[in-house]
């Protein structure tokens, strides 16, 4: 089992190139098509396959309730009433970056649920 598990833990950490040599490898010498590389990489091998850990929330409008928008994004940064209208008034603005994708989606629910336009990057 613990075989199985190193050999899982090394396709995982094969870099794209590897994947591709590893198709070769299988194709010429054991007749394998190289549509089993295609799992590899979407199974999250490869340096193309890396999943974004940091994100930020952009206001790309407060939509028809903007002072509910300042409100809530007063409450969520911390930032002071002038602060938050300014980051409001000065849409598309960040609210938060550099936070966890969890984080992220729950800011976003919470501008989304209150009206505003809220895009992930």
């Amino acid at each position: 089992m613990s075989d199985l598990k190193n050999l899982a833990e090394t396709l995982v950490n094969l870099t794209v190139k590897d994947v591709n040599e590893l198709a070769t490898i299988l194709k010429d010498e054991y007749g394998i098509e190289p549509a089993a590389a295609a799992v590899v990489v979407a199974a999250g091998g490869g340096e193309a396959a890396e999943e974004k850990t940091e994100f930020d929330v952009i206001l790309k409008s407060a939509g028809a309730s903007k002072l509910a928008i300042v409100k809530l994004v007063k409450d969520l940064t911390g930032a002071g009433l002038k602060e938050a209208k300014d980051i409001v008034d000065g849409a598309p603005a960040a609210i938060k970056t550099g936070i966890s994708k969890d984080e992220a989606e729950a800011l976003k629910k919470q501008l989304e649920e209150a009206g505003a336009e809220v895009e992930l990057k």
